[in-house]
């Protein structure tokens, strides 16, 4: 009989605030931060530090790479390093949309000024443009040669006079590794400026809200300045003007250098961005520092320039004075002037100035502004800018940047530095857990770091206690559940009472060398610790009266404390130590590779388990004490008898050193955890991989299992604590391998996929530099398959009625009986041609396009069959024509070769376009309606209200442009 198993499954994640490897931002009040866990978003009040939602898609592991927030304030697009971008809903904490086509992890993601249109940039170096109301990919931009870093929609978003013609016109800048930054046409799909001047790597890149700057970040300490042009290019494309060969490169410029400005990081430039008002930007270097840039005022410039102006003159007037030596002085009127003009030249420098330095604690990932201060009457009123910081150790800061009120300099304000408001950092551990424990009753979870140890429930997932400990390397609840102890690297042992959160008292157990394992005693009555000291030191509990000072009075209470009892000398470090449930033995292994065995009353040594080629890092005892597991750092997990210690079973495990092995109580399971991100359920009996549970992103170095294997835990290098629960699902080994091999070839399958396209492209030498913005996955394929398999079934059940009406025309005086319909259809009670179209609108409208490619040209042509019944019966008419435009463009040599096609193409045409003109002149009457109601209701209504950004559009109307102009003498 085949043996069956039960199948774990994950439960949750918890532990991660903000992970580094993407950057978070505020929701569209200024309340909620939305930053990346791993491979969720997590949504965070950022005053009360309590978690609101968490988003995540079942079909997803990769990690979030990059966060975007839409103009409208209710969509957020994040990009993954599997190459894929999703859009969530924050009203719904749902999944809206699934965009895939790049091959690289996602790098940047930036919406244009409508929020209809999302640009992605990737490691795979292209551009793509995805319409995010069709839920459809526009087209891909290709010209950089390494990862794209940033992208900028620049232009003035007031000339978009609707969403309609947004993927079509305006401009993106884009900046890359490469050290290059591209100006592209949405108009003409391809580039039309690229600045050279850049001798690093772009990081970042930023510009102003009026659209007139735009600022680069590089690995040096300069900011450089470009002032862009946009009405150049407006006028170029909509006027033919004669333009000599000389100038033709010149006058296409629509960016320009403008200037640089000093950093006081020396480190490279991690990310820039404006305050929505424009009166502020901000440089995140790679330093610890936060650097604020202000944005000086009309008055402020001209102010400047008066200034300068008047030491140049005085300048001029004492060399005059200076070098007059009696004879006549040359008239130096156009140097003078020429002089003037330079002193009154507007610089870089001139517009933005240092303003306020904000300096962290830890390295910073990202950094954002508050967008409910995106006018100028908010801010001031506010009296502060509001910045959200999240630093690299977990943890997310609420920083409160003082600026000047209108009218005074920084100087007159006396303003003070910048100070952190609230900060969510309880949720999670500062470094990486080294070690994990659980409770007797699995209700609580003990995680232990560098200078923190944290206790969870371990049903919610919830913070419950949060004490300060030396740099944990081992941890165990002492029975009862109301102590725990920690072995720290600085080899002392730290009792901690959890009621009462506090640090009971510190042992020094191994003499300033890392105490590397503890274990309780089966008996409860003590513990076992070994270090790196050569000792393995035995401890009894005790409960002792502490007395007074000055006094000989003794307290009533008494408190927990250890007793050193006994030590057993070795001769090499002693790195793991573990009792054996029946109390007979104590294994112990060594720095030499070795595991030693003695018999735990008498401490005489019974057994030396040879045969790992590095140190075993871990050991456990199964539950009746017959089985030993160690697992070392040479990636093999061996299976020992205590008996008469031979080697049962030597396994490679994992594809990275072994960190730590757990055996299930009542059986010979047991887990093993890996540097490999990997947690493995194994079988010591007959020596088989039960179960991958996979899910870490990056070293596992804890592991703890309940009492009999309800749920594991795992924690490790990503500082994420993960449960997998025990189901009743039933496992067979047979179908795990199968199903890891369809895994491993779908992977392969889709890396193929991919290779095929990046050789396709590097086959065409870069002529073209825009391309579909699709990409095959397995998604895609399996779609394609479905709509095959519903083509098969329509086209078969269509020709058995073509049979049977033709057999009903032959046979006149007879009925033939009708054919038996197919299940399906009948459970369904739908027609052949409804079921092809239900089945292709089931498919995502994202992968649409690539399912239709998986068709072979005989499948196109049964279903140009069912467009032209579609156009007939006018059903969704706007899916049949993307349907029918993808397939001709796909085919068009095939089918202009097809001559009986001509027939059907004309009937799908004629029938298609009276499909068309029926919606055109239903969309038109509803406008016209619309239009009718609003002038209805703006003859009644009583008051006109404006919105705040109406307002201050009929102010800047109402303000003339800036224009600088010399002063003379």
């Amino acid at each position: 009989m085949v043996k069956t198993y039960l199948r774990y499954e994950a439960r949750r994640a918890f532990g991660v605030i903000s992970s580094p490897t993407g950057n978070a931002v505020f929701d569209e009040t200024g309340k909620l931060s939305i930053t990346p866990a791993l491979e969720d978003v997590v949504v965070w009040d950022i005053k009360k530090g309590t978690q609101v939602a968490r988003w995540s898609d079942s079909d997803n592991k990769s990690e979030v790479t990059c966060l975007r927030r839409s103009p409208n304030g209710k969509d957020y697009a994040v990009g993954y390093s599997d190459g894929s971008v999703r859009l969530f809903d924050i009203g719904s904490h749902t999944v809206k949309v699934v965009l895939n086509g790049h091959r690289g992890r996602i790098s940047a993601l930036q919406f244009d000024p409508t929020g209809t249109v999302l640009a992605s940039g990737s490691r795979d170096t292209d551009l793509i443009l995805w319409d995010i109301i069709g839920e459809t990919g526009l087209y891909r931009l290709r010209g950089h040669k390494d990862e794209i870093t940033d992208i900028v929609f620049v232009g003035n978003a007031k000339n978009t006079a609707s969403a309609l013609n947004a993927s079509s016109e305006g401009y993106i800048v884009t900046s890359s590794k490469d050290t290059l930054v591209k100006l592209w046409d949405l108009r003409a799909r391809h580039c039309i400026q690229t600045l050279v001047s850049h001798r690093s790597e772009v990081w970042s890149m930023a510009a102003s809200p009026d659209g007139r700057l735009l600022v680069t970040g590089t690995s040096d300490a300069e900011l450089r300045v470009w002032a862009i042009d946009i009405e150049k290019l407006d006028r170029k494309t909509t006027e033919q003007i004669e333009i000599s060969t000389d100038s033709v490169s010149k006058a296409w410029e629509a960016i320009s250098e403008y200037g640089s400005i000093q950093r006081a990081s020396r480190d490279r430039a991690i990310k820039l961005m404006f305050h929505a008002s424009g009166q502020y930007m901000a440089c995140l270097g790679a330093d610890k520092q936060l650097e604020v840039f202000r944005a000086r005022t009309h008055a402020e410039i001209k102010k400047k320039m008066t200034r300068r102006q008047k030491r140049s003159r005085e300048k001029r007037k004492k060399d005059k004075t200076e070098g007059y030596n009696g004879e006549p002085q040359a008239n130096n009127s156009d140097e003078s002037d020429g002089e003037d003009g330079d002193a009154m030249a507007i610089t870089a420098a001139d517009e933005l100035s240092p303003f306020k330095l904000v300096r962290t604690s830890a390295k910073t990932g990202s950094f954002d502004f508050n967008p409910a201060e995106a006018d100028a009457s908010t801010l001031h009123r506010h009296a502060c800018l509001q910045i959200l910081v999240s630093q690299n150790n977990n943890a997310l800061y609420l920083w409160s940047v003082p600026i000047p009120p209108p009218g005074k300099t920084t100087k007159q304000a006396n303003l003070a530095d910048p100070s952190i408001v609230c900060a969510v950092e309880m949720p999670g551990h500062r470094s990486e857990p080294r070690a994990l424990a659980l409770s007797s009753d699995n209700e609580l979870i003990a995680s232990a770091a560098n200078k923190s140890l944290r206790v969870w429930n371990a049903q919610t997932g919830s913070c419950i206690r949060t004490l300060e400990c030396g740099t944990a390397l081992c941890a165990s609840f002492l029975p009862g559940d109301q102590f725990i102890v920690v072995g720290t690297k600085e080899g002392n042992i730290e009792l901690f009472d959890i009621p009462s959160a506090s640090l009971v008292e510190t042992f020094e157990a191994h003499e300033g060398n890392a105490c590397w394992s503890i274990d309780v005693r089966p008996d409860k009555k003590g513990l076992v610790s070994g270090g790196a000291d050569k000792c393995v030191k035995f401890w009894d509990f005790e409960l002792v009266r502490d007395q007074q000072q000055n006094t000989a009075t003794v307290v009533s209470r008494r408190r927990m404390t250890l007793e050193h009892v006994k030590t057993l000398q070795m001769s090499d470090d002693v790195l793991a130590v573990r009792c054996s449930p029946d109390s007979r033995l104590l294994a112990v292994s060594l720095l030499d590779t070795t595991i030693k065995v003695f018999y735990a009353d008498t401490l005489k040594f019974f057994l030396s388990l040879y045969g790992h080629k590095l140190p075993a890092v871990s050991l456990d005892i199964s539950s009746d004490s017959t089985l030993l597991v160690t697992g070392s750092a040479d990636k093999s997990v061996k299976l020992w008898g205590l008996d008469f210690g031979d080697c049962h079973r030597s396994i490679l495990a994992h594809q990275e050193p072994v960190t730590a092995v757990r055996f299930v109580w009542g059986t010979h399971y047991f887990f093993s955890a890996g540097k490999d991100k990997l947690v493995q359920q194994w079988d010591g009996d007959n020596f088989q991989r039960i179960q991958k549970l996979e899910g870490n992103h990056g070293d596992v170095w804890a592991l703890a299992l309940a009492k009999h294997g309800n749920y594991a835990v795992s924690s490790g290098q990503d500082r994420s604590i993960r449960i997998w629960d025990k189901t009743e699902e039933p496992l067979f080994l047979e179908e795990e391998r199968e199903r890891e091999l369809e895994e491993m070839y779908d992977r392969g399958l889709e890396e193929s996929l991919d290779r095929s396209e990046q050789i396709g492209g590097e086959d065409d030498d870069g002529a073209e530099e825009t391309e579909r913005a699709g990409k095959a996955t397995m998604e895609t394929l399996k779609a394609g398959e479905r709509i095959m398999e519903a083509l098969d079934l329509a086209d078969e059940e269509r020709r058995k009625w073509e049979e049977y009406e033709e057999q009903k025309r032959k046979m006149l005086h007879l009925t033939p009986v009708p054919p038996e319909s197919n299940p399906i259809l009948r459970f369904e009670s739908i027609s052949p041609e409804a079921y092809v179209l239900r089945t292709i609108e089931r498919v995502r409208s994202a992968e649409l396009d690539d399912a239709l490619l998986v068709l072979p040209f005989t499948r196109v042509l049964s279903l140009m069959t069912y467009i032209n019944i579609w156009a007939q019966r006018e059903w969704n008419t706007p899916l049949v024509c993307r349907i029918l435009f993808f397939l001709l463009k796909t085919h068009q040599n095939q089918v202009v070769a097809t001559r009986t096609m001509r027939s059907q193409l004309n009937s799908i045409r004629r029938h298609l376009r009276a499909g068309v003109c029926l919606q055109r002149n239903q969309i038109g009457f509803n406008l016209a309606a619309l239009r009718a109601l609003r002038s209805e209701w703006e003859a009644t209504a009583t008051a006109d209200f404006f919105g705040e950004e109406e307002i201050q559009n009929i102010l800047d109307s109402q303000l003339k442009k800036r224009k600088f102009t010399g002063l003379k003498a």
